[in-house]
């Protein structure tokens, strides 16, 4: 099993290289110039070369990505931010805080909603139950985020007066902005779970269990729920990732101090390593989660865990 794992972890290398690369080369190509934006655009000719210059700027595109990097691989350095001259990752260390919290309840909230409509849409299914949670499944596939965001700051902040419509320091300032990034996950995760429970209570050990006179309850749970659970544990920690890197909107909606109003800014003010540092450390986190998943493969599925003794 730690063979696999240290498999796995040489393997989000090359993963966290292309990564780099890929964001680098599209920052690279896109209009603008950092230094003026940097310095506004009344500045000076002069003023803004002598500042392409002290940044580097100047150099050719596979010497500007080299010593990115290197600094990153052997410094363990992002760079610094164009427009604060901070270092990156100390701002990345300072958002990623508020991005994890508005993930993790997201996905809270969609594991809590969305598995026990999926196990009973596929226990009754075709029922009014089941096509009701369908149609509100697609309904939250097919919303955007920063509609649904908008719309309830209007319900329930503006009119209602029920919670705050921006910040993220209590917990009602969290209700708003996980609901509306759970809502596509949630939707997701419910019909992943109808499919995969759908796929297992046809089979003969299901009928089995009933013939034995076992509560259907516990063949729900103990037999059913327990061999759908792959692939429903797969769709849990893919949401969570994209969840992580999928909260711009929300946080730009809600005014979340987030890596996702971070990079909305940094975008804006072409502060090349602010984004390419969130971008990288983003793809890290996806890829963590995918590790941490597939880990969970081996505690759920023996046959798994047998592989690697």
């Amino acid at each position: 099993m730690l063979r696999y794992i240290f498999k796995r972890i040489v393997m989000l290398i090359p993963v966290l290289l292309g990564v780099t690369f890929i964001v680098f080369t599209l920052l690279q190509i896109t209009p603008g110039d950092p230094a003026k934006a940097i310095l506004g655009p009344t500045a000076d000719a002069a003023a803004v070369a002598q500042l392409r210059e002290e940044m580097g700027l100047n150099e050719p595109f596979l010497t500007q990505y080299g010593r990115f990097v290197y600094k990153l691989v052997f410094e363990q350095d992002m760079g610094r931010s164009y427009s604060s001259r901070q270092p990156v990752m100390s701002l990345i260390m300072q958002a990623f805080p508020a991005t994890l919290k508005l993930a993790a309840f997201a996905v809270a909230i969609a594991v809590v909603i969305g598995i026990p409509l999926g196990i009973i849409s596929a226990i009754k299914q075709y029922s009014i139950f089941d096509n009701t949670a369908l149609i509100l499944g697609l309904i939250g596939i097919s919303m955007p985020v920063f509609w649904l965001g908008m719309l309830m700051i209007l319900v329930f902040a503006a009119r209602l007066k029920w919670f705050p419509s921006s910040g993220f320091s209590t917990f009602r300032h969290m209700v708003l902005p996980s609901i509306a990034l759970s809502a596509q996950s949630v939707a997701v995760i419910m019909r992943m779970t109808r499919s995969s429970m759908l796929e297992v209570i046809r089979q003969d050990y299901i009928r089995t269990a009933r013939a034995k006179g076992q509560t259907e309850r516990k063949v729900i749970t103990k037999h059913a729920l327990r061999n759908a659970l792959m692939p429903i544990v797969t769709t849990v920690g893919l949401q969570f990732g994209a969840l992580l890197g999928g909260a711009v909107l929300t946080e730009s909606v809600f005014t979340i101090p987030g890596i996702g109003r971070m990079m909305v800014e940094a975008i804006r003010m072409k502060d090349f390593p602010l984004v390419q540092g969130a971008v990288l450390f983003i793809a890290l986190a996806f890829s963590l989660v995918n590790l941490f998943v597939d880990i969970l493969y081996a505690y759920i599925n023996p046959r798994i865990r047998s592989q690697y003794k």
